[in-house]
């Protein structure tokens, strides 16, 4: 529930900024400024995700590390959001539906089977997904699917509000 108001107030500080980026999306490549994504959530359960919009419009939905030049499907904001992960923040929308919280393992892509598979055997896939976690924080897209299922794990068997404020400041 505390994540939920959390996000509420977010969500309701930061309006005037998501109008902005909105704005430079829109600017860049047209409406819509925000992306749903079908995503694995609790349980694997799936839920749609939202995001700011980086790629231009009709990029197949695949994962980023499977492209073999994912600048050429940017828009011109696109990296910079990115890299900042301004593209998260539209999540707050999910963390206030009760789909995500504010940490726990990234939801998986909707076709990305071997993640779900290998989480699903480690019980990963009994927590909520967040915002940010600890693979995330640790190599994001770098890594290997084995190796985020290495470090969701061990976020599972090691939660705590330690943990997490480490996560917060990575």
């Amino acid at each position: 529930m505390i994540n939920r108001i959390i996000g509420l107030l977010l969500f309701i500080l930061l309006s005037p900024f998501f109008m902005i980026v909105a704005l430079i999306i829109y600017i860049d490549d047209g409406f819509p400024a925000l992306y749903r994504q079908r995503r694995f959530g609790i349980n694997n359960l799936k839920f749609e995700v939202f995001k700011f919009r980086t790629m231009k419009k009709g990029i197949p939905e695949i994962p980023t590390h499977l492209v073999k030049d994912p600048q050429q499907l940017y828009t011109r904001s696109g990296p910079f959001l990115r890299k900042l992960s301004i593209d998260e923040l539209p999540q707050l929308i999910n963390i206030i539906k009760g789909d995500m919280i504010f940490i726990g393992p990234r939801p998986a892509l909707h076709n990305q089977s071997d993640l779900v598979a290998l989480r699903t055997k480690v019980g990963v896939h009994e927590l909520m997904p967040g915002v940010t976690g600890w693979a995330q924080v640790n190599g994001r897209d770098e890594l290997s699917i084995a190796v985020k299922v290495q470090f969701d794990e061990y976020y599972l068997k090691n939660q705590s509000l330690w943990l997490n404020i480490k996560i917060l400041f990575k």
